[in-house]
């Protein structure tokens, strides 16, 4: 029997897709298919700060990595923001690959031994999530919805503007501030969460 996924979280109340991880343990893999509700949709464009999430799906696999899991899927949404210049309506579609590996602390990620090599010591590959934005702790659950929400939330444009609308100096937000924009809606979107909760 295919492990289910849960639609609470008490840490995300928006959008969550809790897998148990000892439900994996007999698993080869487990593939998932999920999309928001209308009202989780609504929740999440109130919390990326949009005018609306639309056509949201996440689809991929969890892999056995060690101790730990591989995932590996693709993120599909239109997100309706407002222009920081105009205010209209900005439409932006995003299309992208989701990768994360969910490692316990201090594991070792061992990859698999080709057959030619079985008798060959395994190379050790030490993985150490300060160095690696795609390393999440592994704990006894893992939330799809969360990792949507914050794959979303970094592929999202910091400053969306309609065609042509410019910012005349003084009056706002400058590119420069673009690189760091990702990890800044990162650690955002985890302060509201963990105030909500």
């Amino acid at each position: 029997m295919m492990p289910e996924l849960s639609p609470h979280a008490p840490d995300n109340p928006d959008f969550a897709r809790v897998i148990a991880v000892r439900a994996l343990r007999d698993s080869e893999s487990f593939d998932f298919d999920i999309a928001p509700t209308p009202a989780e949709a609504e929740a999440l464009a109130r919390l990326l700060d949009a005018r609306a999430v639309r056509k949201m799906r996440f689809r991929g696999r969890l892999t056995p990595l060690g101790r730990g899991w591989q995932l590996e899927g693709e993120l599909g949404a239109t997100v309706v923001q407002s222009c920081v210049v105009t205010l209209d309506p900005v439409t932006t579609r995003i299309d992208q690959p989701v990768r994360r590996r969910f490692v316990p602390a201090g594991a070792d990620v061992r990859p698999a031994a080709r057959p030619e090599a079985a008798a060959a010591r395994p190379v050790e590959i030490v993985i150490d999530p300060a160095e690696d934005e795609e390393v999440e702790p592994l704990l006894d659950r893992i939330d799809l919805g969360l990792v949507a929400t914050e794959a979303l939330a970094l592929a999202l444009p910091a400053y969306p503007r309609k065609p042509g609308a410019t910012l005349e100096a003084g009056q706002g937000a400058d590119d420069e501030a673009e690189p760091l924009r990702p990890f800044a809606a990162l650690e955002a979107l985890r302060g509201k969460l963990g105030d909500e909760s």
